[in-house]
């Protein structure tokens, strides 16, 4: 008998997914945060956010799921060890929940670890019980998105919530999309269904630094989370990383007349939209003449592999 809706596969006991330390003290009241390697993550922001999180000697392990039953290992194979004439060593993926605290000794979670490739729904399920088990008040999950805009200017933040008043001071996107789904995605969405808060952040990375690690951006969403959750999250590593990559592309710039030209035009379309985000005549007038994110990544990669051509146009 196969499930045919969603009561169907919570029925199939989510539970089944997951085993949790016998010894967990009491959570009520715990934020639960959350990223999973897979999905998008522009500049890596969220991933340089977990492992922020993560570098704190007093971590610990409280839930693991079972990866076997939720990964597709030859989509992502792990990595295998081989020396000489031997297997040494297995990267074995985990999805685990660790309980952290923050500088004021609060307890929170966080959940991580590959993107779920099957049973969304009973995953999404299984994280409700653990949330309903600890009672945990704010489930919240981080990631990077691409922009068209510069380094040079504010980083933005978007947020998303199953409240208004989750969201904050951030700015809404002015429009409605369809996008590739998400476990975390998901996550939200079903606990919006299912009366839990839930909320999520997309920094937002200039597009020509999306494949790169970008500290800035992770700087960024670590100050929401800590801002939107109430805890008190030090930034210490990110913010001297983030110094040391802005000097560092600063340099690239400053190296090449054509790449800042890039950046430049990039300055102007981001303080020509600045400004006519307030008038929309404005905007009507302006959209057509200002270069696409596309045209602007397009031309900056094809600077930077003249550069490392030294200098000459590459072949077409």
């Amino acid at each position: 008998m196969y499930a045919r809706n969603l009561e169907d596969l919570v029925a199939l006991d989510p539970e089944d997914l997951y085993e949790v330390d016998s010894d967990v003290p009491d959570l009520g009241g715990a934020v639960l945060l959350h990223y999973f390697d897979g999905f998008m993550d522009a500049g890596s922001a969220g991933k340089l956010v977990a492992e922020h999180l993560l570098n704190s000697p007093e971590r610990r392990v409280i839930a693991r799921f079972d990866v076997d039953r939720l990964i597709d290992y030859r989509s992502r194979r792990p990595t295998m060890t081989y020396s000489i004439d031997h297997w040494e060593a297995y990267d074995a993926p985990e999805l685990v929940v660790h309980l952290l605290h923050d500088a004021d000794g609060v307890p929170f979670l966080l959940l991580t670890g590959p993107e779920p490739d099957h049973d969304w729904e009973r995953f999404c399920a299984a994280v409700r019980a653990l949330v309903e088990r600890w009672d945990v008040r704010l489930t919240t999950g981080f990631h990077g998105i691409p922009m068209g805009a510069p380094h040079t200017r504010p980083l933005g933040v978007t947020a998303h919530a199953t409240r208004d008043d989750l969201v904050g001071e951030h700015r809404p996107l002015p429009n409605r999309m369809q996008v590739p789904g998400s476990v975390a995605g998901l996550l939200e969405f079903r606990f919006g269904e299912w009366g839990h808060d839930a909320s999520g952040f997309a920094a937002h990375v200039p597009h020509y630094l999306a494949d790169s690690t970008y500290p800035s951006a992770a700087l960024h969403l670590l100050e929401a989370v800590a801002e939107a959750t109430g805890l008190n999250l030090p930034d210490g590593d990110l913010r001297e990383a983030s110094q040391e990559a802005e000097a560092e592309i600063a340099r690239q710039v400053a190296g090449s007349e054509k790449v800042a030209d890039v950046v430049r035009a990039l300055e102007q379309q981001y303080d020509t939209f600045m400004e006519a985000s307030s008038k929309e005549s404005l905007l009507a007038e302006s959209v057509e003449h200002m270069p696409t994110a596309e045209e602007l990544g397009s031309q900056f990669e094809r600077f930077l592999a003249e550069q490392q051509n030294g200098g000459d146009t590459p072949e077409r």
